[in-house]
């Protein structure tokens, strides 16, 4: 047992966690997530509801630490040349467990794993932005429109296009956005151009 300074028996805890979570997993792959109750949960792995409040703010909270203790641990240990490399990471997580993220994906709502899950996003969106276009204007708003672009396409493959690998789904997601990026650079270089072109007239 893994005790810390403050007394708080972390592996106990962990354990605690883990079985919720499995629980979850095993009623969602039968019940509609907004079916589960808490009631369900704990009664599936033989827990008070106290048990579950004193480590998790609701059901989707508990979503969330299942993406974070299976995925973001692991990767924590790992080091990244690019935005790109951490992605495929991800698909390759949710391609290997597409059985629990077909559902979780469809969650809606407040605090859903959707609206977590673009928080993961964007830092690699803009990551992305950085290394591509490093001077771009309305850097926010493109960041925002890429993001959304990942996580709508990550959700069409996992939900409709299993069939497609990981590595090559990040393969052709890669070349998309590259080409996207292109005309974006293009359209910046024009624009530049134009303007420079009008107060020399001027």
């Amino acid at each position: 047992m893994i005790i810390c300074k403050e007394g708080i028996f972390l592996a106990d805890s962990n354990i605690t966690k883990k079985a919720l979570a499995n629980a979850l997993k095993e009623l969602m792959a039968s019940t509609p997530f907004k079916d589960i109750g808490i009631g369900a949960i704990c009664e599936k792995c033989e827990m008070n509801r106290k048990s579950f409040y004193y480590h998790f703010r609701d059901k989707y909270d508990l979503v969330n630490w299942i993406y974070d203790n299976e995925f973001i641990r692991a990767s924590k240990n790992k080091e990244y040349d690019t935005a790109w490399d951490f992605l495929q990471d991800i698909c390759i997580y949710f391609y290997e467990n597409k059985s629990f993220y077909k559902k979780a994906l469809k969650i809606e709502g407040q605090n859903s794993f959707s609206e977590y899950f673009r928080e993961i996003i964007m830092p690699i969106s803009a990551s992305y932005l950085r290394e591509t276009i490093p001077d771009i204007e309305n850097g926010e708003f493109y960041v925002e429109i890429l993001t959304e672009a990942f996580i709508s396409w990550i959700e069409k493959w996992i939900l409709e296009r299993e069939d497609i690998r990981p590595d090559q789904f990040v393969h052709d997601l890669k070349f998309c956005i590259g080409a996207v990026s292109q005309k974006m650079v293009k359209k910046e270089m024009n624009e530049e151009t134009e303007n420079s072109e009008q107060e020399v007239s001027e």
